[in-house]
């Protein structure tokens, strides 16, 4: 069979949709391999995926396991497929849209199928690039985390702001660290900032 569909007996009742296990069982029967490399491409067009993603992807769907290596393969050396390169916009998606903690984002990497050397590379970028990168208080931020912590208060200023009491402002702020990943000590230290006049002004700026 040349198609994913197929067609013929092998298919359902006529105007009834084929089931997942019917659909996955014409896909096993798949030997071209342009099919597969091209069920790979649409995967990847609402955005970039690791090589892991589109492994688990091809292989849950039912195609044959020597096409989706063959098709992993040729995206590899078309440049469709580049863990650093997915690993390495990952990271800086989630510092411009959703800052996270260091061990939020290697956890999320991981769990992508991201090897450990290429988390550790495109983290040790990370900590390059935020050297030298004032904090809010005006001082210079010691890590890429207390940076984003610093973003993400920024980012939640108003519902902060709400908070009347200085300790419970505190508090809510170093709730909202913890729950993105970032460790203890950039908690506290970052939490404490919601009471100096730098984050007071993020805070009446913010926009959530």
């Amino acid at each position: 069979m040349s198609g994913e569909d197929g067609g013929g007996s092998g298919g359902p009742p006529r105007g009834r949709r084929a089931s997942f296990a019917e659909r996955k069982e014409r896909r096993a029967a798949v030997d071209d391999p342009a099919v597969v490399l091209e069920a790979a491409a649409r995967f990847l067009e609402p955005r970039a995926r690791s090589v892991t993603e589109v492994r688990r992807r091809l292989a849950g769907a039912g195609y044959q396991s020597a096409l989706v290596e063959g098709a992993i393969t040729r995206m590899l050396e078309l440049g469709m497929l580049d863990d650093e390169a997915f690993a390495r916009a990952w990271v800086e998606s989630r510092d411009r849209a959703r800052p996270r903690g260091e061990r939020a984002i290697r956890q999320e990497l991981g769990l992508k199928g991201v090897d450990r050397p290429t988390i550790d590379l495109v983290l040790g970028e990370r900590r390059e690039a935020a050297a030298g990168m004032p904090s809010e208080d005006g001082e210079m931020a010691i890590t890429p985390d207390q940076a984003a912590a610093e973003r993400l208060l920024a980012r939640n200023a108003r519902s902060l702001a709400r908070v009347a009491d200085p300790r419970q402002r505190r508090q809510r702020a170093y709730a909202l660290l913890a729950r993105n990943g970032f460790d203890p000590e950039v908690c506290r230290t970052v939490a404490v900032l919601v009471d100096t006049e730098a984050i007071d002004g993020a805070l009446l700026e913010g926009d959530d």
